[in-house]
């Protein structure tokens, strides 16, 4: 009970940075609120571009076994 009142229970909660489940979920919240209609468009732009960067180090690594291939020949 006394643990609710202390000041150190606070202090340790803004040492680890995050707060209990109820902050989360009104954070979240207020979030949704805010940017609720952009979170879709923002979610799908960050899908594209997480695939294009597996493309081009898919891309980049089949380039550098060829460059190795042709270097192992001579």
């Amino acid at each position: 009970m006394f643990a609710l009142f202390s000041s150190t229970a606070s202090v340790n909660t803004l040492a680890i940075g995050f707060g209990g489940p109820m902050e989360l979920t009104v954070i979240a919240v207020i979030v949704l609120v805010l940017f609720g209609n952009r979170l879709p468009g923002a979610a799908k732009s960050l899908g594209q571009s997480f695939s294009a960067f597996k493309k081009g180090i898919k891309e980049g690594q089949e380039a550098d076994d060829e460059t190795d291939n042709l270097d192992s020949k001579d």
